[in-house]
């Protein structure tokens, strides 16, 4: 019997993961087996991906005030999304961010209070940050080094940008001037030095440092390890196991663009797809000009096929529609 497997990201403000992969499943023709999951690629929705957040904890946010932030605790195992505590969002969008006072404070809490409670291993999703602060203020927030040794700090990211060009990549994101970028560059420049001085971690030159505003170099330096955030959700939910024997894996995310085979959630599927030689449909809401995509990959924007409007207001479908078109080659 063909396999045939569904593995989506959300299409942001259109589609969850779960109603793109059901669409997916869906359109199977009689004959066919069909299995799936939500994925994500490490940033915000990763807790949902893995079943939702179980505890709630108030901390600090970006700007000082208190927030409930939710993440989830599977044993000794604790999964944090960083947005939730420090997220853009949580200050209200870069409108209402202040780019320099904004911290990572919180974010610290959430990884002290999930050891406290028992974690040995401890995953944060990077992704969505109101804070250029390298990481400083979780540093604060944070036991010592020395406790930290005894802990798996798992910094899972979709990114690779350098810890000192945090500020002029994503700060204009998070309402910060020119003049404010440079200031966060000097900033990021001292910390450098200090996490060299005070940890012996040199920051510089490690590919994913930067991401969310150079939060993954902090957490470098109390002894975490960056790993693809694609990667940490796929072997949790057991994805090698699933397309194993696959006969089709489709996959989708809201924008394919040059940034989507390098960290993010199709490039993370199609990597893995490739080990077993199994051929991927990507639909995806829409795809950047002259993309060069993999031999084994298929794309299919909806944008392009259907018109932007009709592929926004109910791409679950369209989705079905082309997995059904595909199948019945």
């Amino acid at each position: 019997m063909p396999r045939l497997v569904a593995a989506f990201d959300k299409f942001r403000g259109t589609a969850t993961a779960r109603e793109l992969v059901d669409a997916a499943l869906g359109a199977a023709p009689s004959g066919w087996e069909a299995v799936g999951t939500p994925l994500a690629d490490g940033g915000e929705g990763s807790l949902s991906v893995l079943g939702g957040p179980n505890k709630t904890t108030v901390v600090t946010g970006p700007l000082g005030d208190s927030v409930n932030a939710e993440w989830r605790l599977e044993g000794r195992t604790a999964y944090i999304e960083m947005a939730a505590a420090s997220g853009l969002l949580v200050v209200g969008g870069a409108e209402e961010n202040d780019p320099l006072a904004a911290d990572t404070l919180g974010t610290g809490e959430l990884i002290t209070t999930a050891i406290e409670l028992g974690a040995r291993t401890v995953h944060v999703f990077l992704g969505g940050s109101a804070t250029t602060d390298g990481g400083f203020g979780a540093i604060r927030g944070m036991p010592p080094r020395p406790r930290m040794k005894e802990i798996d700090l798992v910094i899972a990211c979709d990114v690779r940008t350098r810890f000192v060009d945090a500020a002029p990549v994503f700060g204009p994101q998070k309402g910060a001037t020119e003049a404010q970028v440079k200031l966060l560059s000097r900033r990021l420049d001292r910390l450098v030095q200090i996490y060299r001085d005070d940890y012996g971690v040199d920051v510089s030159e490690v590919a994913g440092a930067g991401a969310a505003g150079g939060l993954a170099g902090g957490l470098l330096a109390m002894g975490g390890r960056i790993e693809s955030g694609f990667d940490v959700l796929a072997e949790r939910l057991e994805f090698g196991e699933m397309i194993d024997g696959a006969d089709l894996i489709v996959t989708g995310e809201g924008r394919l663009d040059a940034t989507s085979f390098d960290g993010k959630l199709v490039g993370g599927v199609a990597a893995w797809a490739a080990e077993g030689n199994v051929p991927v449909l990507a639909v995806v809401g829409q795809s950047d000009p002259g993309l060069s995509v993999p031999d084994h990959v298929e794309v299919v924007s909806l944008s392009e096929r259907f018109g932007t409007d009709v592929a926004m207001a109910d791409p679950a479908t369209l989705v079905a529609t082309v997995v059904a078109e595909r199948l019945a080659r």
